[in-house]
């Protein structure tokens, strides 16, 4: 079973003096010695250090409290998740699935051992509370894969207690500062070991020269998702908050952005590329669009009355809650850990590293990307007007969700096109997002009464009363109907807003 916790903090250059006195730090009211123990860990990565490269740890230690292996995904400078499971012989699977869309087809071997002899110090407050954790770390580095030699230095690491105010680490900062320590120049301990034994370090991706032509702002946004898609792959696999959520839209917005500027990026190279996207968007669809409709069915089914609450609605709402969700679970983990979702990885990035720009990629952006836009924008009004033309039902239903689709498609372009066309960009990126929440409250509602119909007839099967089901159903027509009125006054304020 893995045990996750957020880690947060800083290391510092260390010399033979050790560690400076401690008990002057404000708040600080005991350093308590607590001894020395020693730790032996084996850091794994790929031949070519895919993980280091992009500030990712996975090491089996032993010694110490917390013996077992430890994946550190990194939330911010100085600020880590670090999942642990207990130890094993061969990298857990577990790990090994949180790091598949670095790794991919690769594979995992030991690349650098660390021997440390780490002097801990508990630093409390007057109540005896643990501020944060003060270790004094005699590391010996051997590298194992891809070099040779060892190396060898002292640092200082100090990391806030859990549940700890951050201002504790400013203020050990401030002490060590004052005592001539100086924060350590590499962000791990790897980090250090591979650049100081043969072999070298990860080489990192280029930086992207500031955008000048239309292809740089394109792919500089095209870059930006892929990235958002690798990044957050360890977040869905656990589940997190919102990551299904986030993941989905960065497919999205490449598909969409392979669309828009088809003048900029070969479409005959992209459109394949687009369906798989496509594929993976429904795919992660399955549960975040039943999550959705979970959490409007219960929060209707609150507005209600206790007395219009007839039969066991709840229960059966939770039952199919649960029902879809762990399917819709299962189905996803596969997905991720599949050769076609591996390819798709694969290809987008050499869409970043040889990108198909056509002969408009090299022309000035502003001209280039406000057509594009524009171009987007006339297609959300023919389908806004074409759509509440239709007689309520069906018919107008998916008119008005073909436009919300649209207006999503020329918020991503107006987005990409954001830093080449400035405000007049920004302004549209606002009033397409406002546009398309209300068209999706419209599609929201559709879905809601499908659900509701699918329900009811399954209690009245059952022999249960359906009234509830027929009331929520009527009020979500009528919601449908509040935003069908609201449209055209919606798109009226965007088309005047329009300044692309």
């Amino acid at each position: 079973m893995a045990d996750t916790k957020r880690e947060i903090e800083r290391k510092y250059e260390s010399d033979d003096s050790g560690l400076p006195d401690l008990t002057g730090v404000a708040g600080v009211a005991e350093v308590l010695d607590k001894g020395t123990a020693e730790l032996d860990a084996t850091y794994y990565d790929t031949s070519d250090l895919r993980l280091a490269s992009a500030s990712i740890t996975l090491r089996r230690r032993t010694g110490g409290s917390d013996a077992g292996w430890h994946l550190k995904l990194p939330v911010g400078p100085g600020v880590r998740d670090e999942i642990q499971v207990p130890l094993s012989d061969t990298v857990p699977d577990e790990l090994a699935g949180l790091v598949r869309a670095r790794v991919r087809e690769g594979q995992l071997v030991p690349v650098v051992r660390l021997r440390s002899a780490r002097d801990v110090r508990d630093l409390v407050d007057a109540e005896g509370k643990q501020l944060a954790e003060v270790g004094v770390d005699t590391v010996r580095a051997e590298r194992l894969f891809g070099g040779d030699g060892t190396a060898q230095w002292t640092e200082i690491e100090v990391e806030l207690a859990d549940g700890g105010d951050i201002r504790v680490l400013d203020k050990v900062e401030k002490r060590l500062r004052k005592s001539g320590v100086r924060p350590s120049k590499s962000s791990s301990k790897l980090a250090r070991a591979l650049a100081e034994t043969k072999g070298g370090q990860p080489r990192p991706e280029a930086e992207p020269a500031e955008p000048v032509t239309a292809g740089d702002h394109v792919l500089a946004y095209v870059r930006a998702q892929r990235d958002a898609v690798v990044d957050l792959d360890p977040a869905v696999r656990q589940d997190t908050e919102e990551s299904v959520h986030d993941m989905r839209v960065a497919t999205r917005r490449l598909r969409s952005t392979f669309k828009s500027f088809g003048k900029v990026l070969d479409r005959e190279v992209t459109d394949p590329i687009g369906d798989e996207l496509k594929w993976l968007a429904g795919e992660l669809g399955v549960g975040r669009d039943q999550e959705v409709l979970a959490e409007r069915l219960n929060t209707v089914l609150d507005e209600l009355a206790p007395t219009l609450v007839h039969g066991p609605v709840r229960d059966r709402l939770a039952a199919w809650s649960k029902a879809e969700y762990g399917g819709a679970r299962s189905r996803l983990l596969g997905v991720l850990d599949s050769p076609r979702y591996l390819a798709l990885l694969d290809t987008l990035d050499a869409v970043v590293a040889d990108p198909p720009v056509l002969e408009a990629a090299a022309k000035n952006p502003e001209k280039v990307l406000a057509k594009a836009v524009r171009k987007d924008f006339a297609k959300v009004a023919a389908l806004i007007e074409e759509g509440m033309e239709q007689p309520s039902g069906a018919d107008r239903d998916l008119g008005l969700h073909e436009a919300r689709k649209k207006a999503k498609r020329t918020r991503y372009a107006a987005e990409a096109a954001g830093p080449a066309l400035g405000g007049p960009a920004k302004a549209l990126v606002k009033s397409m997002k406002s546009l398309q929440s209300l068209l999706g409250d419209h599609q929201d509602s559709v879905m809601v009464r499908t659900t509701l119909g699918e329900l009811a007839a399954v209690a009245h099967a059952a022999g249960e009363n359906t009234f509830t089901y027929g009331l929520l159903y009527g009020r979500e027509e009528r919601r449908a109907e509040r935003v069908e009125e609201a449209a055209p006054e919606a798109w009226a304020t965007a088309k005047d807003g329009m300044d692309v």
